[in-house]
């Protein structure tokens, strides 16, 4: 199978307008409204930003943290952030506990930043997401890449125009992946996934946290060939044997094979399968406790919809089943219950590795060599964390919340010209803040220098430093 028929479920509607200029930048259409296209003033925006479609949230699917429970969660994570590397080597089971609780939205991107070592990563390489994000690329992958954009999630707000900041910055955190990986180059399977980590983080560590997620949590699984993900599909199928012994059987009886209907959850790790906050708590716990979360799901799937008797009569063959398989019941994805069973499925790294290593020696009995040979697979971010032993410079959080204060008691008694120059810095939450000493302070209105800001229309996404400015 190549890998560019790899597709995700929707009509490919071909259409020729291009994102980039001769240089292989992006162009300046998203500023046109004309081009842009809006979403109407009546239409309903759910909180995650879907306006439509299968992922637009439905209350009854969701759970609802109370805002203290949120508060108090956010103070801990940033606790969690501000030492990080201490966390994970002397409380991880602390920080597991929290992913499947339930990130903070307000700091799921720098969580997620942080869990899959992108944020040590991209210190390690300052500079080449800009070197890539400059040059053209290859245009075989630049005209697939454009004709996917406007597949991703289209009735989200930051995908749905045309040429819009979102489809711009999704073109170059691909583009600058086939650059980074010329032999992987593009996968449709990866469009998706790089449009959630879009949704919570800026492009340059969006495209970091794809890097990491395409090297240590799913090597392989976009490369020619599909071999990675075909392995995977026959691991799937032979823990069934044990989670679900009818659903195996079923399966079994009516030759179904794995590859055809476990590619996209797996590739896409679930972000077309799922509600939206049953997505967002299984990539939680996904980038902390690694791939074996992917298998819980596929599982757990598996069982509740083929795993009684009853249930698979109404399947008497393998199209019935594959249309099952599509439409899996709403009661089987509700965040609450999905992530209960999640964490209550017994199937560990262990488990993985070990079935791993069997379906590999079938694979050479039956087939040879693995054509595409993959770095080995890193079980979530205390492996990541272990393998490599970041410093705590390229951890270290940058005070990117900028505030003014002019602490006006203690200019009463200091020189003007010291006090005019002088600038103290205080933490708070985790987080560095500048505090400047000039000007008048208002206790019932804006700081100066948050007034006289104004919030204009740019062509770039906002930078890795900026990043705080999302909570």
């Amino acid at each position: 199978m190549a890998k560019t028929d790899q597709g995700n479920g929707l009509e490919l509607n071909v259409n020729t307008e291009k994102l980039t200029d001769s240089n292989g930048k992006g162009s300046s259409n998203g500023l046109d409204p004309e081009v842009n296209g809006s979403i109407p003033e009546e239409t309903q925006v759910d909180k995650y930003g879907f306006t439509g479609g299968a992922q637009q949230s439905a209350g009854e699917l969701a759970e609802e943290v109370p805002i203290e429970v949120l508060r108090q969660r956010e103070a801990k994570w940033l606790e969690m952030l501000n030492s990080w590397d201490k966390w994970m080597s002397k409380k991880h089971n602390k920080v597991k506990e929290r992913c499947q609780k339930g990130i903070p939205p307000s700091l799921r991107g720098r969580a997620w930043l942080y869990l899959t070592g992108a944020k040590v990563k991209r210190e390690q390489n300052k500079g080449r997401f800009k070197e890539l994000d400059i040059q053209p690329g290859d245009p075989k992958w630049v005209d697939i890449i454009e004709r996917d954009l406007h597949r991703q999630f289209p009735f989200h707000e930051m995908f749905a125009a045309r040429g819009g900041h979102g489809q711009q910055d999704l073109f170059r955190v691909l583009k600058a992946y086939t650059l980074h990986r010329p032999e992987e180059g593009y996968c449709q399977a990866q469009a998706p996934v790089a449009a959630v980590l879009l949704m919570h983080m800026p492009a340059e560590d969006a495209f970091w946290v794809l890097v990491q997620i395409c090297e240590k949590y799913l090597p392989g699984y976009y490369s020619t060939g599909l071999e990675a993900i075909q392995l995977d599909g026959e691991i799937l199928y032979a823990l069934l044997r044990r989670v679900s012994p009818v659903a195996h059987r079923h399966l079994k009886k009516h030759k179904l094979e794995p590859i055809l209907y476990m590619t996209e959850w797996f590739m896409c790790a679930f972000s077309r399968t799922l509600p939206w906050s049953s997505v967002l708590r299984v990539w939680d716990m996904f980038l902390c406790e690694g791939v074996k979360i992917l298998f819980r799901v596929g599982l757990i799937l598996l069982k509740c919809m083929l795993g009684t008797q009853e249930k698979v009569k109404s399947c008497q063959g393998l199209y019935e089943t594959m249309e099952l398989l599509k439409k899996i019941h709403p009661q089987y994805v509700r965040e609450g219950f999905l992530v209960q069973e999640i964490i209550d499925l017994a199937v560990s790294e262990k488990n993985i590795e070990k079935e791993h290593q069997a379906q590999l020696r079938l694979w050479k009995e039956n087939h040879g060599d693995l054509n595409c040979k993959s770095p080995p697979r890193m079980h979530g971010a205390k492996a990541i964390i272990a393998a490599e032993p970041p410093s705590r410079q390229e951890l270290r959080q940058s005070p990117t919340i900028i505030v003014e204060s002019p602490l006006a008691s203690k200019m009463d008694v200091m020189p003007e010209g010291e006090a005019k120059g002088s600038k103290k810095a205080t933490k708070e939450n985790g987080h560095t803040t500048a505090l400047s000493t000039g000007g008048a302070f208002n206790p019932s209105g804006p700081s100066p220098a948050l007034k006289h800001m104004t919030i204009q229309g740019s062509k770039e996404s906002l930078s890795s430093a900026e990043q705080d400015t999302y909570l």
